[in-house]
């Protein structure tokens, strides 16, 4: 079997007041891969995304990307490699323009000229946001931010794009679009999600991470059918799911 392009070995992590958030993760996801990450408030997710690149530096264990051992001294190509977007698209959006926005990381890797221009274009015709290039952020609803701030993360050719929360606040045709959207990209997928329709449309397999430990790891409809599951660990479909 090939290298996972994330590969988390026995990972705990204990925060300076004592909370121990995870205790001893595996998870092995492999590229071209969608896994939807699922777990009640309070299950170590955000924690566990924090450690993908670096935010976090493991208690104990062990988090590798492609191979590459996420350490201090790999973290500029390590952030490279693992885009992570936020829940609030306003945590990644600063700059004057959407251009500016998309451009920003890949102008701090040394990117220049043509070769940026053409990345910024390319970023932004994957979300469907190229003829926004020129607007503020500030002045784009919710659903286009939440597309801008992807593409300021695609802008920076990522292995793995991590997603978390990402149909939250969206009104149905905004949750759609941006499910079409995901499933278009060419990239591999971790989905933080509460949204269990929405991880079943996007997601073949689910991990549900409870009281920080992985409890499940499987195909998402499985996942989703076994009803004691879901109950045990504070998950539950919408009232009349039938998908």
């Amino acid at each position: 079997m090939t290298t996972p392009v994330l590969d988390v070995r026995g990972l705990a992590f204990a925060y300076p007041d004592g909370h121990q958030a995870l205790f001893g993760v595996d998870l092995h996801v492999h590229r071209g891969e969608r896994v939807a990450l699922l777990g009640p408030n309070g299950a170590g997710k955000t924690t566990l995304v924090l450690h993908l690149n670096g935010i976090l530096e493991a208690g104990a264990g062990s988090v590798s990307v492609s191979g590459m051992p996420v350490v201090r001294e790999n973290h500029l190509e390590v952030r490279r490699r693992v885009g992570i977007v936020f829940q609030d698209p306003d945590d990644q959006l600063f700059m004057p323009t959407v251009r500016d926005d998309v451009a920003f990381g890949p102008a701090n890797l040394g990117l220049r000229g043509e070769a940026l221009e053409a990345r910024i274009a390319k970023a932004l015709e994957a979300v469907a946001m190229g003829e926004f290039a020129d607007r503020a952020p500030h002045h784009l609803s919710f659903g286009q931010r939440r597309r801008v701030a992807i593409a300021s993360v695609l802008a920076m050719e990522p292995e793995i794009l991590v997603l978390d929360e990402p149909s939250s606040n969206l009104d149905p045709t905004s949750r759609r679009e941006l499910g079409e959207l995901i499933q278009s990209l060419d990239v591999t997928v971790l989905m933080v999600t509460h949204d269990l329709p929405f991880a079943l449309q996007l997601c073949e397999r689910s991990v549900i991470l409870s009281d920080g430990v992985v409890a499940a790891d499987g195909p998402t409809r499985a996942i989703l059918d076994d009803v004691g599951l879901l109950r045990a660990h504070r998950l539950e479909l919408p009232w009349g799911f039938t998908g």
